[in-house]
C-alpha cells in the first residue's frame, strides 16, 4: 500500500454544494447502473440488502479489499477520476497476483461532505476502469466523514490454479513486469525532496495515480508460474513475503531492474530506493522454473506486457542483492507497514 502523503491542498478547487444531498439519492444519481443487473456472473446488484453473484460452475471465488484514506495513502490534490481509478486498480491487482478473472466488486465510501463535483468525475473514473474489466459495482456503503475509500473485488479462478505466495523453488527464476519506482519518485518531487522537469514528473505522477492491474497477465500465467504477489508496499518486501511462504530465499541482479529513464538517472542511493523500497508500483513479481522462460514470454506478450528476469530463487534462506560487479549491497528487506514507518534511504 502507498507511502504516507505530504499534505498539499493547492491544486483541486472543489465546488460548493448547490443544495443538500441524500445519501440514496447520492447512491442513484452516481452509482446505480442498470447494466449491473445484467452484467456476466451478477444475479443481483444495487438495490437489495445484499448482492447476488453466480460464478462459473466449479470455479473458486476469490476475494480482495483495500483501503485508501486521504494524507495516508493520496494527496487531497488528487484529481476525484484518478483516485476512484487507483482505489479499484489496486485491487484488481491483487486478483491479478492469483491469476483470477475479475467478477463484480463493492464500494465503501466515506465523505466530508455530498459534492457533486467530486462525485461525478469519481463515478466517471471508478466506471471506466470497471468497464474496462468487464465488471460491475454491485453494492456497498455511503457515510459522512473523512475522505475514505474501500473497495471489496470479487474474481473467480479454476480450482487448483490460482497463483499464491507459497510456490516458489530454489532454481525458479523471478520476474517483474513493467517498470519499478516511478511512483515512489512521484511521492518524493510531492514531498519536495527532488524535482524533476515537468513532463517527466507528468509522466511519474500518472505511475503514481493511474497504475495498470495486470489482470490478463496473472491469468495468463496460470499453470506457468510457481508463485506471485503483486508490488504495493516495495520489490523487496513484497518479494519477502514470497519468500517466507514458500520457505526459500533469493539473488536480485540490480543492473537487471526494470525502470523509467527518469529513475534511472537518479543518483544510486535514491534510484535505489525507488525501485527497491518504493512500493505503489502495482505490477506483478513472480517465479517460474527456468524451463518455462519462452511460455513466461508467450504469457507476457498474449498480454501485452513487458517482463523482465531479475534474479533467481536459492534454496538458502535470506534475500540478497548484487551490485552491477556482483558485490553485495546492504539493504533492508522490510517493505512499507502502515504502523511501523518505512526503511531510510540507503547510502551509496
Amino acid at each position: 500500500m502507498s507511502r504516507t502523503l505530504p499534505h498539499h491542498r493547492a491544486c483541486v478547487q472543489r465546488l460548493p454544494i448547490i443544495r443538500a444531498m441524500g445519501e440514496f439519492e447520492l447512491i442513484d444519481r452516481f452509482f446505480r447502473r442498470d447494466g449491473a443487473r445484467t452484467a456476466d456472473g451478477v444475479v443481483l446488484g444495487i438495490g437489495d440488502d445484499c448482492a447476488l453473484l453466480a460464478p462459473t460452475p466449479g470455479q473458486q471465488l476469490a476475494v480482495s479489499s483495500d483501503m485508501l484514506v486521504e494524507g495516508r495513502h493520496f494527496l487531497s490534490t488528487v484529481h476525484p477520476a484518478h483516485l476512484a481509478h487507483k482505489a479499484l486498480a489496486v485491487n484488481l491487482s491483487d486478483l491479478a497476483a492469483c491469476g483470477a478473472r475479475p467478477l463484480g466488486f463493492t464500494l465503501a465510501l466515506a465523505l466530508p461532505r455530498a459534492d457533486e463535483a467530486f462525485l461525478a468525475p469519481f463515478a466517471q473514473g471508478l466506471f471506466a476502469l470497471a468497464d474496462a474489466h468487464g465488471i460491475a459495482l454491485v453494492g456497498g456503503d455511503t457515510t459522512a466523514g473523512p475522505l475514505n475509500v474501500c473497495i471489496t473485488v470479487f474474481g473467480e479462478v479454476p480450482p487448483r490454479q490460482a497463483l499464491r505466495r507459497d510456490g516458489a523453488q530454489a532454481g525458479d527464476r523471478v520476474w517483474v513486469s513493467g517498470n519499478l519506482g516511478d511512483a515512489r519518485l512521484a511521492l518524493e518531487v510531492f514531498r519536495g525532496t527532488l524535482s524533476l522537469p515537468g513532463e517527466t514528473f507528468a509522466a511519474v505522477r500518472r505511475a503514481m495515480e493511474l497504475p495498470t492491474p495486470r489482470v490478463a497477465l496473472g491469468q495468463a500465467l496460470r499453470g506457468v508460474a510457481s508463485s506471485a504477489i503483486d508490488l504495493s508496499d516495495g520489490l523487496l518486501g513484497d518479494l519477502g513475503h514470497v519468500l517466507k511462504a514458500s520457505r526459500v530465499g533469493a539473488t536480485l541482479d540490480e543492473a537487471t531492474l526494470p525502470c523509467s529513464d527518469a529513475a534511472a538517472a537518479l543518483d544510486t542511493s535514491w534510484r535505489r530506493t525507488c525501485l527497491l523500497h518504493g512500493g505503489d508500483d502495482y505490477e506483478l513479481l513472480f517465479t517460474a522454473p527456468p524451463g518455462r522462460d519462452a511460455e513466461v514470454q508467450a504469457a507476457a506478450a498474449a498480454a501485452g506486457v513487458r517482463v523482465t528476469a531479475i534474479g533467481r530463487i536459492d534454496a538458502v534462506p535470506g534475500l540478497r542483492v548484487r551490485d552491477a560487479r556482483g558485490q553485495p549491497i546492504a539493504t533492508a528487506s522490510r517493505g512499507f507497514d502502515h504502523f511501523a514507518g518505512e526503511p531510510a534511504p540507503q547510502a551509496a
